[in-house]
């Protein structure tokens, strides 16, 4: 304590802080004029000082100042000399000169205290790339830089380039250790790069499919005890054995990797057991699959897990346990907020900010991605096990609907209660009272329910042509909801089929502006363009679905029929042929194609597209006239005897088939068979005119005693046909006249009435638009077997064939040839063919109905698609 020194109390411990040296004083330096006189003067003509001091650079002398000259100032008194003591204390040591001073400067050299007048620095010296640890630095920054390029190529999707990247790298890498090794420096190889090089490099070649290379470069990873938890790459290992296929394997090295993993890695065990649980799936072992699973929901519940397991109890059959697997399911949480935290508050704007900023941000679409997964495991579970865990399918459901509710997915209680009425109508039973009756229960439901039960609903009236029902629920269904576009798909069928055709073009337009990529409504929207007459739009619109839809068969026969339509059959001919690429097998596109190639006179390319229709679809009755007329043109009559025959067996109460087989007989010179057949065809058709006409003819040529038979029944028929006509004609003049005296009688009983102008009947053809036929154009069709009438919705060849020339052009064609048949200058001509045509009525008045294949449905233009109708039928 001697040497602890304590401060008096009249002692200023902060005495002498203010106190300052007076040569630094400048306040007064304006005043004083030597100061300013030394500023004017020349630096180098400066006069010399005397010194005040001996030893001293500054010398001094008095300068008058503004006080007086007896009084010099402080600052021209000069510094006290180096180590001179003054007051007391020396003064401490300092340089002999100033900086940038030298005593030896010449006259006018300038003040230059950085050296900058000798100009710039020389450069630095480059490190020298020679030394070991140099070399050892620049390929270690080219592994880096290789294994990053192929990391950024595998991103971008160009594998090739990944795997030669890694490649490279290994090779690098290689020399790198081997430039440590000679330099002596093997201690310090770097494990973590090699690590790396060789994990990116089996990861590249597992991408790339190489396989057995890549669990190469994995064994060699794992054999190495100096990389630390290399044991978690089986698992890698693993993965590369289930896409091969070999499941034992595969879960010999997940369980290899689960016991190198400690229990402190709780998730990557969950995973994995995931993966056992997987592969035993896929072994048919559902047991132990189902022990994987069960313990991984009772320690990480997760939705994956859950659904796997009840495709495990459903496969082995066990209703209770689907029932408790479906409980656990929907009981499995989320871990994700509620969407009432995106709903701002009115009151405040900061936080109304905050929630805008975070209610599209990458975690909210995460969180809406995970439950939108998590209600579609649920609801594909609960389809699955509804009809398994009760005795019908709807008790199924309204346990699962029960469960549902009291879970925290209640939203999707009414959606299964859809799913259950959908499951009526897949089950094609239209008219069943629950799947009405579900829907129906969801009128006074949320808007978002309403409209998809009322769109299923005016789908179900639709099909079963109660258009007003259809009508009104897809009113209901754009009241609930203005923006579903199926909604309005359907209100524009209802319209549709009305034939106000401009108001549904309004109906699928809008449905359009709402869903741009709604493909039903532009293809209805074509059709309706269509009807309307506006074929350039309906063929911007069906060539703007065929960019969407490459491969629709029904959008290319669209295509084709508007080209024909148009007089382009290059075009419909083109179509045509790509739509065979689609389906190859179509017989109706194949006859289509043979008609296109007829009207354009190519013979040898219809012929070969009729025999390919007829090869897949013999009883097409169109294709089998054109392929025997064909053969009777080119004169092989006993060939189109097989194509008469195989029409009489479909249409077997139609004469001129038979008659057509007899006269193939007779013109081949096969009399006696020709005989035979119109006997047979007597036999049938006992008043047929014609049969007996070439009768009476064979048999008085032949030489025949039953000539006289049959030249009787000929004049007893022919006398009743007459009898027929005049009761006929008569009726109709006796119809005349009372119409006429009616009309006469009105006109006399009513004087005083003001007559009005004839209204319009409608559709009354217009004499312009459709020209009468005449006799000679009447076709055999149109004759022999009158057409049925049809729906408003009239099919798409017929259609076709009143609008093209093409069509008309093929019947006035077969007409001709089947006239021309038994040829007039034959010996056994009796009449024209028409004659024979007319003289027969079918007595069914229709022909024989054929299944329609594909593309005979397709030929009917206003033939919805099954999407275009029902587009909220199948909700998932």
């Amino acid at each position: 304590m001697e040497h602890v020194h304590l401060a008096a109390e009249e002692d200023d411990l902060y005495s002498g802080y203010n106190d300052y040296n007076p040569t630094f004083d400048s306040e007064e330096l304006d005043n004083d004029a030597g100061f300013q006189q030394a500023v004017r003067t020349s630096h180098g003509r400066r006069p010399p000082m005397t010194a005040k001091f001996p030893g001293t650079a500054i010398g001094g002398r008095a300068l008058g100042t503004s006080f007086g000259s007896r009084m010099p100032m402080a600052s021209s008194m000069g510094r006290p000399m180096t180590g001179a003591v003054q007051d007391g204390a020396a003064r401490p040591m300092t340089a002999v000169r100033a900086a940038g001073y030298s005593s030896a400067m010449t006259r006018g050299s300038t003040f230059d205290p950085l050296g900058q007048s000798k100009g710039p620095a020389p450069p630095l010296e480059g490190k020298s790339e020679d030394t070991p640890d140099e070399k050892v630095k620049i390929l270690e920054k080219k592994v880096n830089d290789l294994i990053e390029e192929s990391c950024l190529a595998h991103g971008h999707g160009d594998l090739q380039l990944s795997l030669d990247r890694a490649k490279e790298a290994g090779r690098k890498e290689r020399a790198l250790v081997r430039q440590r090794e000679q330099s002596g420096n093997a201690d310090h190889i770097n494990l973590d790069l090699t690590y790396s090089v060789l994990f990116n490099l089996a990861t590249q070649y597992a991408n790339n499919d190489m396989y057995a290379e890549a669990l190469n470069t994995y064994q060699v990873i794992v054999k190495n005890k100096m990389f630390s938890n290399a044991g978690r790459l089986k698992v890698n290992m693993a993965n590369i054995h289930f896409k091969q296929k070999n499941y034992p394997k595969a879960i010999k090295l997940y369980r290899m990797a689960l016991d190198q993993i400690s229990n402190s890695h709780k998730e990557m065990r969950i995973k994995i057991m995931q993966n056992i649980g997987v592969v035993f799936i896929r072994m048919g072992q559902y047991s132990d699959a189902i022990t994987s699973f069960e313990h991984i929901m009772s320690e990480s519940p997760n939705i994956k897990t859950g659904f796997n397991l009840i495709l495990c109890y459903y496969a082995i059959g066990d209703r209770e346990r689907m029932k408790k697997a479906f409980q656990k399911l929907i009981c499995v949480p989320l871990g994700i907020d509620e969407e009432d935290k995106y709903i701002p508050p009115n009151d405040d704007t900061h936080a109304n900010l905050v929630i805008e900023a975070i209610k599209n941000d990458k975690l909210h679409q995460m969180e809406r991605e995970r439950k939108a997964l998590a209600e579609k495991f649920i609801m594909t579970s609960a389809k699955l096990i509804a009809p398994a865990i009760e005795a019908t399918f709807a008790a199924g459901f309204d346990w699962c609907v029960d469960m549902v509710k009291s879970s925290q997915y209640v939203e999707l209680a009414n959606d299964l209660e859809i799913n259950k009425a959908i499951t009526y109508l897949r089950q094609r039973d239209f008219k069943q009272v629950g799947a009405v009756e579900t829907l129906k229960t969801f009128e006074k439901k949320d808007s978002r329910v309403k409209s998809a039960a009322a769109t299923n609903l005016s789908f179900l009236y639709f099909l079963e042509k109660d258009y007003d029902q259809a009508d009104r629920y897809a009113d209901l269904a754009m009241t609930a909801d203005r923006y579903n576009p199926a909604a309005l798909i359907n209100k524009g069928n209802t319209v549709f089929v009305k034939k106000d055709y401009e108001k549904a073009a309004e109906f699928y337009k809008e449905a359009l502006r709402n869903d741009s990529s709604c493909t039903e409504a532009l293809y209805n929207l074509g059709l309706t363009y269509k009807r309307l007459g506006r074929l350039e739009e309906s063929l911007d619109c069906f060539l703007k679905l065929h960019a969407i839809l490459r491969n629709s068969a029904q959008v290319m026969w669209q295509l084709a029929n508007l080209f024909e339509m148009l007089e382009d059959p290059h075009q419909a001919i083109e179509w045509l042929m790509q739509l065979i690429t689609v389906t190859p097998t179509d017989p109706q596109v194949l006859a289509k194609l043979g008609e296109l190639y007829d009207s354009e006179g190519d013979k040898s390319q219809a012929f070969q597209y009729y025999q390919e229709s007829f090869r897949y679809f013999p009883s097409n009755i169109d294709v089998i006239e054109w392929l025997g007329a064909y053969y009777i043109d080119t004169q092989f009559c006993e060939k189109a005897i097989q194509y008469f025959e195989r029409a009489t067996l479909i249409q077997p109460t139609q004469v001129k088939w038979q008659l057509m087989v007899a006269s193939c007989y007779r013109r081949s010179g096969n009399y006696q068979k020709a005989l035979e057949t119109y006997k047979d065809i007597h036999r049938k058709f006992p008043e047929n005119i014609e049969c007996l006409r070439f009768l009476v003819r064979l048999c008085t040529d032949m030489g025949m005693k039953e000539v006289q038979d049959y030249a009787t029944k000929l004049k007893k028929v022919e006398k009743m046909k007459e009898i027929r006509e005049q009761r006929v004609k008569s009726a109709r003049e006796g119809s005349a006249r009372g119409t006429r005296r009616e009309g006469s009688a009105s006109s006399v009983g009513s004087p005083n009435l003001v007559r009005t102008p004839p209204k319009a009947i409608v559709g009354t053809p217009d004499p312009v638009r459709h020209p009468p036929k005449k006799d000679s154009e009447v076709d055999i069709k149109a004759v022999s077997h009158p057409e049925p009438k049809h729906s408003p919705l009239l099919d798409q060849g017929r259609d076709s064939g009143h609008s093209s020339h093409g069509t008309s052009a093929k019947g006035e064609r077969l007409s001709a040839k089947m006239r021309a048949l038994p040829g007039s200058n034959e010996p056994y001509e009796a009449s024209s063919q028409r004659d024979i045509d007319a003289s027969y009525v079918d007595p069914l008045g229709a022909p024989m109905e054929r299944p329609k294949t594909a593309a005979k449905k397709r030929n009917e233009d206003d033939d919805f698609a099954d999407e275009e109708l029902g587009d909220d039928l199948l909700p998932e």
